[in-house]
């Protein structure tokens, strides 16, 4: 594939919840398949931040650098006798209108505009010790946001670890029952992780994702991470051939 989008993915975020595997079944794109950890499902809510964004090579004014926040679960595919690892975003919201028609038009997501902010907090004794992130989003006229402290260094993902499935996933899915299955490609290395010592949801789940998550999204989440970032690379997106 080649590649359509570059940026740099900063102080990403993931909140993460188990929930009944029974609320993704319709999201599930065609010849995907839901992937769990131990037995269980789960969704995460990631906040992070674009940096230098290019389309094919080029820096668009204004589109650039802006924040992310969005809903995922994760599926894979089994193509070329191996098993490729990906996520499914149930909504995207970016600050930037251009930004979300264009990627509903290219890649089929739910993307939404909305007004964003963040915030990075680091020790004052310190200025590269990171202490907390977060984001926010304005809803209907009232905030939303999610926010993480961390404590230590970060350290890379263990092999074979939770963090490793949740963070380590290398293709992109849309789609869903009656929909053609578009995949697309994420390139980065391999991601450096900070442990959590808090971590926070507070959104009006209904009105954003749906009542079929309040349930979920309303309770503290099992685990949280805050991962680093690194150089992306986005491939175009391709329709997946065989859908049925």
């Amino acid at each position: 594939m080649s590649v359509f989008l570059t940026a740099r993915w900063q102080y990403l975020v993931m909140l993460n919840y188990e929930l009944d595997p029974a609320i993704l079944a319709s999201r599930v794109p065609v010849n995907t398949e839901l992937e769990g950890w131990d037995g269980k499902t789960y969704v995460s809510v990631v906040g992070f931040l674009f940096r230098d964004t290019r389309i094919r090579g080029i820096a668009v004014p204004f589109h650039r650098n802006f924040e992310e926040v969005n809903l995922r679960f994760y599926v894979r595919r089994k193509a070329q006798d191996e098993w490729r690892r990906g996520v499914v975003f149930v909504k995207e919201i970016v600050p930037r209108r251009a930004i979300a028609l264009f990627a509903r038009l290219l890649y089929g997501e739910n993307y939404q505009f909305m007004p964003m902010g963040h915030r990075i907090e680091r020790e004052q004794n310190d200025l590269h010790a990171l202490r907390s992130v977060s984001y926010s989003w304005t809803l209907q006229g009232h905030e939303n946001s999610l926010a993480a402290s961390v404590a230590g260094t970060p350290e890379l993902i263990e092999d074979g670890s939770f963090d490793e499935f949740i963070a380590e996933h290398y293709w992109g899915y849309s789609g869903g029952l009656g929909r053609p299955t578009i995949e697309y490609r994420v390139d980065h290395p391999r991601w450096r992780i900070w442990r959590t010592r808090n971590a926070t949801l507070q959104c009006d789940v209904a009105t954003l994702y749906g009542s079929e998550f309040v349930r979920t999204l309303e309770q503290a989440p099992e685990s949280a991470l805050v991962a680093e970032g690194s150089d992306v690379a986005v491939g175009s997106g391709a329709s997946i051939k065989g859908n049925s």
